[in-house]
């Protein structure tokens, strides 16, 4: 075989254009109007044809028509604009250097497996990769010192295509890095940079390259070299391809290998955020690091390091987390555990719920868990079902108490918002719009909107959406093979006048895709109404290994087929970022019908609300604190259904109960200059609430107040003096764990007589035995609540109990009082939970004595 020696060329761009090319290498050109317009104006259907990818553009667009660009002057001016918007915005004091100036140049790291940042770099499958990429730029926007850590996938996320017969076939193109905005990363000697981990006995070797996300670094890592093996260049081939041992081979890359990169790059962070637990081994990096470096045993380093991790969960159903069983364990990690001093068996401990059960797979979610200082669900009411969820990680803590906050999802508007829209509202909310999407009162100036304006605009990104569709689904029927009249009369599909109903999103079985279908003369009907006709489009990739996801596809189609449905559904193959941005700037609705509470968040609904649409969904996910009756529908009342077939009948009844006798005729209802005037209301009443709301400059800054900010200040009290607080924090745990087991609640007193009244107090007095346990070192105290017909206490609260008396044998009498507020059975108990300053929360030990 002959040796090929590689070189690159580069488009040769006029001295005038020059900052084109370096404009192109900065994602900030996706989410910037007036950028992406510059690439559009020298060829606009190269632009469409290399799908809005500049660096491609700029490969293929004729040299003629580059020097014809760079003697126009009115082209010159608007790069110069352009340009001088872009350096304004990289140079300028943001929102996080104002709210926290003395936060310096500590970096965050966040970690994903997948980032959805523009469709020319498929390095995303779904909601959590387009939630990452939408945190990476409004931690831009806002100025956070955030790096992300990814891996470069050569083939990506799969490409999708449907069968005749409705079947899903992916296809991997190969993903060329010299065509997108990447560029690798060198050292000082001019050498690519290269780091290694290790699986099991074998070293792992990859290069690492960068995506400028604004003012964030992404750093992704690639396996493919030829350092490697070829059995392991692959490993960063697909995302989630594969099987258990190329999952945790790219865990282990991620995880580890993301830690030495940032090392490699002298980007050591204070912070590590991991987004779902595919990122855990991070911590186990970071504590190895730390013994290294400090001369700290594993438990000293787990405290130095642990107050730096924060774990962001994103799956609401246990069977949704990465699990490993113990042969896979063992033959990956023990080599790394070696380097910790820690056994197999101890490190599976720490990933497991409860240790001593050898049929429980070891959980990446509860490795996170019990390594992280904070972690946090991705809406309220996920929040409640992790806590649920993940209660037995701590023994003894209360559902309510379980140590998991929330943060809500959003969406970075920019990104998502229409252009036509974006420009009205900048019309009629200012400019400022752009710095301050969360600012609740420049969006009620929404009303100062006229009807006739809005209307217009949404009526026109219909038309873009329709046309757009026509357009796929021509292409979709030439690849199938489809006879030409097949293939002419999708230019008669959908009426860009009609009510247009999208409904897109990752097709597992939960999300219920086909519920629509569940009585096809009903919906038929909604279809066929001359008046008020309906119309549908789909779109939505399974899993490759997900069949049930597949069939749901394949049973849409089977009805889309029939020549009385082909006209008003759809299906769009290959969802990605290019049919998600067209479907929420265009649709009218957008239905959303999970399972309750398997949605843990979802974002695709938020899209809608800055671009005039209007959400009809389950009470799940963001929706319950979105939804306040007159910005958009619901269809349940927030009621969990255990009966599957009574809960899709009743559901899938109510959507056309609502289309029928509600949302059609409120769309159709127009006065006479053709307004819907009650429609737009609604739709005025969405952008109102969900835009603020649910945006991610408001979620990144919840982020950075809540979790990153008082993360970092604590490992830096940790870490002082060469982390004495961690090693003190480390021995008190240890000496607490030893003696407790002399613990013990001995009596219970109370001044309790029968019934009470409103307004009183109850006095209980504990006799609690400590030992050797400096009572300073315990908290005792009244855990109370009403008391529910199954005997649980329900709605629990804590009320600290005083110290009193001692007794020289290690016994103490503490007392508290329980205000009798509001009428019912009420229960207490009493309970004695571990106390530290440096603690990250209160049930951090696992150690707790009820009685």
């Amino acid at each position: 075989m002959y040796k090929i020696r590689t070189f690159t060329v580069v488009p040769a761009v006029p001295e005038p254009l020059t900052r084109l090319r370096e404009l192109a290498y900065n994602l900030w050109w996706s989410w910037n109007a007036d950028a992406r317009a510059l690439y559009r104006r020298l060829d606009p259907e190269l632009w469409d044809d290399v799908t809005g990818n500049p660096i491609k553009l700029l490969a293929h667009v004729s040299q003629h028509r580059l020097d014809q660009a760079a003697q126009d002057g009115g082209y010159l001016a608007g790069l110069n604009r352009v340009m001088e918007n872009f350096d304004r915005y990289m140079a300028r004091k943001a929102w996080f250097q104002q709210t926290f100036p003395k936060f310096g140049d500590d970096s965050i790291a966040y970690f994903s497996m997948e980032f959805g940042i523009h469709e020319c770099l498929p390095i995303y499958s779904g909601g959590l990769g387009l939630l990452a990429g939408d945190h990476l730029k409004s931690a831009s926007d806002l100025g956070l010192p955030l790096v992300g850590v990814g891996l470069l996938y050569r083939q990506g996320y799969f490409q999708q295509r449907l069968a005749t017969d409705g079947w899903q076939i992916e296809d991997y193109p190969t993903f060329d890095f010299y065509q997108a905005p990447v560029t690798q990363e060198f050292d000082e000697h001019g050498r690519p940079i290269r780091i290694q981990v290790e699986l099991g006995d074998q070293p792992l070797y990859a290069h690492v390259w960068r995506i400028q996300v604004g003012r964030v670094p992404l750093y992704l890592l690639d396996s493919d070299i030829a350092d490697n093996p070829y059995e392991l260049r692959d490993i960063t081939s697909r995302l989630y391809g594969g099987d258990e041992e190329m999952r945790i081979r790219q865990e282990i890359l991620l995880g580890i290998g993301g830690i030495r990169a940032l090392d490699a790059l002298k980007r050591r962070p204070t912070v590590c955020h991991m987004n779902e637990g595919h990122a855990a081994y991070l911590a186990l990096e970071r504590i190895r690091q730390c013994m290294n470096e400090q001369g700290m045993d594993f438990g000293e380093a787990r405290e130095a390091v642990m107050p730096g991790n924060i774990f962001t969960t994103h799956t609401p159903v246990p069977a949704g987390i990465d699990h490993f069983e113990s042969p896979l364990l063992k033959k990956y990690m023990t080599h790394y555990l070696a380097t910790m001093h820690l056994s197999l068996s101890e490190f599976e401990a720490i990933g497991k719920v409860d240790a001593a059960d050898p049929r429980e797979q070891f959980s990446m979610a509860v490795l996170a868990l019990r390594l992280a200082g904070m972690a946090n669900g991705v809406s309220a009411l996920h929040g409640h079902v992790s806590r649920k969820m993940w209660h037995n990680v701590w023994p003894g803590a209360p559902k309510e108490e379980v140590p998991i906050t929330s943060i809500t999802n959003g969406i970075h508007t920019e990104t998502w918002i229409a252009p036509e829209m974006a420009h009205l509202l900048d019309s009629y909310l200012g400019p400022s719009r752009v710095d301050r999407p969360e600012d609740d009162e420049l969006w009620e100036r929404v009303d100062d909107i006229p009807d006739v304006e809005l209307w217009r605009v949404h009526e026109r990104r219909r038309l873009a959406l329709v046309a757009f569709s026509r357009r796929r689904l021509r292409e979709q029927l030439r690849r199938r093979g489809a006879p030409p009249t097949e293939i002419k009369a999708a230019e008669e599909c959908l009426d860009p006048e009609a009510l247009t109903i999208g409904f897109a999103r990752r097709f597992a079985p939960y999300k219920r895709g086909d519920l629509i279908f569940r009585n096809p003369d009903r919906l038929l009907k909604l279809l066929s109404d001359v008046d008020r006709p309906v119309q549908f489009i789909f779109a939505g990739k399974a899993h490759p290994r997900d069949g049930k996801g597949k069939e749901i596809i394949k049973s849409i189609l089977a009805y889309i087929n029939r020549p009385e449905f082909r006209r008003r559904i759809i299906f769009l193959e290959n969802y990605d970022i290019t049919v998600g941005r067209m479907l929420v700037q265009g649709v009218d609705v957008w239905l959303n019908n999970p399972i309750k509470p398997r949605e843990a968040s979802g974002t695709s609904g938020m899209k809608v609300g800055p671009n005039g649409g209007i959400n009809f969904s389950v009470l799940d996910g963001w929706w319950p604190e979105g939804y306040d009756g007159e910005n958009g529908w619901a269809i349940d009342e927030g009621r969990i259904v255990g009966d599957a077939e009574f809960r899709d009948h009743v559901e899938s009844e109510t959507i056309y109960e609502m289309l029928e006798k509600e949302i059609s005729p409120m769309f159709y209802d127009r006065g006479a200059d053709n307004l819907p005037r009650r429609w737009i209301k609604r739709m005025k009443a969405s952008m109102k609430t969900v835009s603020p709301r649910f945006s991610t400059a408001r979620m990144v800054q919840e982020y950075a107040s809540k979790l990153y900010v008082p993360t970092a200040e604590r490992r830096a009290r940790l870490s002082a003096e060469s982390f004495s607080g961690a090693k003190k924090l480390s021995h008190w745990k240890r000496d607490l764990a030893h003696e407790w087991g002399s613990v013990a609640i001995d009596a219970v007193n109370t001044d309790d007589h029968g019934e009470l009244s409103v307004g009183t107090e109850i006095t209980v007095r504990a006799k609690v035995r400590l030992g050797k346990i400096d009572p300073e070192s315990v908290a005792v105290e009244l855990y109370h609540g009403r008391v529910d017909p199954g005997d649980e206490l329900v709605e629990g609260q804590s009320q600290r109990m005083d110290c009193n008396q001692s007794e020289s044998d290690g016994t103490y009498w503490f007392s508290g009082r329980i205000p009798c507020i509001r009428s019912g059975q009420h229960g207490y108990a009493i309970r004695i939970i571990p106390q530290h300053a440096d603690l990250p929360h209160r049930f951090d030990t696992g150690l707790i004595r009820w009685g």
